[in-house]
């Protein structure tokens, strides 16, 4: 499944970085805590996180992310939306929970969603 599919099937909002719109989404991965993720998080994965500022792409990036995907309602600032353009990974939006997302996100992308802190 690529990126594109995933924003279409769950409604996500585009808020950046639709470059990357066809990244293959090979895995998930829920959490806040940055080093955690650094450390843990898969390639090609999809992140879900309420974390909204630039250094989530920077995580993103360093893990070869498909995509970032904030949960809860939050919204990225200004400089997350222009690291998310400058390197090409979508940084979508989603209004409910992680927990909803993940358990929709597993029945459609073949993963081991993995959950940190």
């Amino acid at each position: 499944m690529i990126v594109k599919e995933l924003v279409e099937q769950f409604k996500l909002e585009i808020a950046a970085g639709q470059e990357g719109l066809d990244r293959e989404v090979r895995d998930g991965h829920c959490g806040d805590l940055l080093s955690e993720v650094m450390g843990k998080a898969p390639e090609g994965c999809v992140w879900l996180t309420v974390q909204g500022h630039q250094n989530v792409m920077a995580v993103a990036v360093l893990r070869e992310m498909a995509a970032v995907i904030l949960v809860g309602g939050h919204r990225p600032d200004k400089d997350t939306l222009e690291k998310a353009d400058k390197e090409g990974i979508p940084l979508l939006l989603w209004p409910g929970t992680a927990f909803e997302l993940a358990g929709r996100l597993c029945s459609v992308v073949s993963c081991r969603l993995t959950v940190g802190g």
